[in-house]
């Protein structure tokens, strides 16, 4: 334990994801033996973030404007949402160039083990989104776990009723992967996949 401010600075550290007490004490040990500018640089943009940065009103992807760039860009598809847990997974996809149409972030995945229901996520906000028509096709894109299966069973039940098509994403065998290291799931999920070979 050491004192005061170094110590906070740990603990405030050690409170993000994926850094642990060793981990946040080697960030704050480097933070003090860096220069004052640059610190005080990484202060600014932590400020700034917090001041400018907030959710789009349409599908809650982060953005700097009311709107996210993507719900205002006019050339993308109305009529398909692809839904994601968090904005990453936006930008994973954004990465792909594979798809034209609109977002919507949940803001997480229902997980009773950390009291998230699906109350806790934005499911309202996509059913109101769904209501006027425009939209044929929602895409379940929540991460291949026990959670974001939960997720998308719970979203297409309420959905398909409503009229509108509901796809998940393809999951399956990583590129360069083993068939001896994949999981019975994930194989499961190959198998389901499969498509049929063309000359």
């Amino acid at each position: 334990m050491y004192e005061g401010p170094i110590q906070d600075l740990i603990d405030e550290l050690g409170r993000l994801p994926g850094i642990g007490p060793k981990g946040a004490q080697r960030i704050a040990f480097h933070i003090l033996a860096t220069d004052k500018a640059d610190v005080e640089r990484l202060a600014a943009t932590l400020r700034e973030v917090t001041e400018k940065v907030r959710f789009c009103e349409v599908c809650f992807n982060i953005s700097e404007d009311d709107t996210c760039r993507v719900c205002r860009d006019p050339r993308r598809d109305r009529t398909a949402i692809c839904v994601v847990e968090e904005s990453k997974d936006v930008m994973a996809i954004e990465r792909t160039h594979e798809f034209r149409g609109l977002y919507h972030v949940l803001g997480g995945a229902i997980s009773p083990i950390d009291n998230v229901g699906p109350a806790d996520l934005r499911i309202s906000e996509l059913c109101k989104r769904l209501a006027d028509g425009t939209v044929t096709e929602v895409i379940l894109a929540t991460d291949p776990n026990l959670e974001g299966e939960a997720t998308a069973t719970f979203i297409s039940r309420l959905l398909i009723p409503m009229g509108v098509t509901v796809s998940r994403l393809a999951s399956g065998l990583p590129v360069g992967g083993d068939l001896e290291y994949a999981d019975e799931v994930t194989l499961g999920r190959a198998f389901q996949g499969r498509r049929q070979v063309t000359a």
